[in-house]
C-alpha cells in the first residue's frame, strides 16, 4: 500500500448519523489496528441533507464507544458530486441508498459503488437495517454487521493493492 496515493473509502447511509458513522468508526479502528491509517482515507456521508452538521445519534456514539472507538467528533454531511471522483470505494448501507448513489453518479463511477455488506462473511449482500427508530438491539446489530464488513473490506483493499503492485 502507498501512503502517497492512499485508498479512499466513503460509507453512505440516508442521514449520516447512525449507520455510516458507525461504519466509519469501525473501519477506522480496523485500519488503525493494521497500522495502515496513513494509507487509507475514510469518510462518511448521507444521501439526504436531514442531519448536515449534526453529531452522530447518541445511541450510535454509545454503541461505538462500547467497542472502543469514539465517533462523537464526526459530523453529518451530504454526498457531493465530487465524492464520486474522490473516493475509490463508495459503500452504501442498503439497496435504497445504493440505488440513490447509482442514479446520481456518472456511469464511469458505478464500479466504485457497492453495498458495504458485499464485504461481509457473515451477512453477505444484506442491507444494514436502519436502527434509528428502534432500540439498542438495532444499534448492536448494526455495529456487529459493519465490524464484520470492515474486516472483509480491509482484506479486499490489501489484496487489490497487492495485485496492483505485483
Amino acid at each position: 500500500m502507498n501512503a502517497s496515493n492512499p485508498t479512499s473509502v466513503l460509507f453512505v447511509c440516508m442521514g449520516n448519523i447512525c449507520r455510516s458513522p458507525m461504519a466509519e468508526g469501525a473501519f477506522a479502528k480496523t485500519v488503525q489496528s493494521a497500522g495502515l491509517e496513513t494509507q487509507i482515507l475514510i469518510d462518511s456521508a448521507g444521501t439526504h441533507d436531514y442531519h448536515v452538521g449534526d453529531a452522530p445519534d447518541l445511541r450510535a456514539q454509545r454503541t461505538a464507544l462500547s467497542h472502543g472507538y469514539d465517533i462523537s467528533g464526526l459530523r453529518g454531511r451530504q454526498v457531493q458530486d465530487s465524492d464520486f471522483e474522490r473516493f475509490d470505494y463508495i459503500l452504501a448501507m442498503d439497496k435504497q441508498n445504493l440505488n440513490n448513489l447509482t442514479r446520481r453518479a456518472n456511469a464511469r463511477h458505478h464500479h466504485k459503488i457497492r453495498l458495504l455488506l458485499s464485504f461481509s462473511r457473515r451477512f453477505p449482500n444484506l442491507d444494514v437495517p436502519d436502527p434509528y427508530y428502534g432500540g439498542q438491539q438495532g444499534f448492536d446489530q448494526t455495529l456487529d454487521m459493519v465490524e464484520d464488513a470492515a474486516q472483509g473490506l480491509l482484506k479486499a483493499i490489501m489484496e487489490r493493492q497487492g495485485a496492483q503492485s505485483a
